[in-house]
């Protein structure tokens, strides 16, 4: 299948995503509040893009975050398997209370004139906790190693980006002809002394 992509063929990756995992709890048209069951999906704006583009399009992706060493987080690492994405994972011990966690994401679909019920809990997350040096980017990048990336990159992540992402990876890309894309909320270009008035597309509204 064409998936309308100019994809360089010299790479061992098509996509690489970097960006928080998450389990929603979907109650269907149920509300919340009157809930006693619930369906589990495991999703994350960035890993969506590497499942699907894998999934439908068999594109050889990869997904950098972070991940829990517990049962969600075992939950979770089963359907990046399934969907045949490549993990780079930070691994972090769960400490029996507090986490680390995942992030877990609520929500019912709505009915009718009821508009669905969206609501986090990204408390102690595991992806906010990512800082330089979690990830050996010269070798992600290196030609001929396990992460060598020659295609299309894709970088975004929460608030807490900056911390995980470094300095260098997307300047790596770039020397090589990659196609970097950072899709960054307002926080993450504070660095630069930039700050963004609206919500959006980052790279216009900053």
């Amino acid at each position: 299948m064409s998936h309308g992509l100019n994809i360089r063929k010299d790479g061992e990756l098509d996509f690489l995503s970097l960006g928080a995992l998450i389990h929603r709890l979907d109650t269907g048209i149920i509300p919340f509040r009157k809930a006693t069951e619930c369906k589990i999906h495991v999703s994350g704006g960035e890993f969506n893009v590497a499942a699907n583009l894998s999934d439908c399009f068999r594109m050889r992706t990869a997904i950098v975050s972070a991940m829990v060493d517990y049962p969600v987080g075992d939950l979770i690492a089963e359907r990046v398997r399934a969907m045949g994405v490549k993990p780079i994972y930070k691994n972090f011990k769960h400490d029996g209370v507090h986490g680390p966690n995942m992030a877990t994401v609520f929500s019912d679909q709505g009915h009718g004139v009821r508009p669905p019920v969206v609501f986090y809990n990204r408390c102690n997350e595991a992806g906010a906790m990512l800082k330089p040096g979690d990830f050996d980017w010269k070798a992600i990048f290196a030609q001929g190693s396990l992460g060598s990336l020659r295609r299309v990159v894709c970088f975004a992540f929460s608030e807490h980006s900056r911390a995980g992402r470094g300095d260098d990876e997307g300047s790596q890309g770039r020397r090589r002809g990659d196609v970097v894309r950072f899709e960054l909320p307002c926080e993450a270009l504070e660095d630069s002394g930039r700050r963004c008035k609206g919500r959006g597309d980052n790279r216009q509204n900053c």
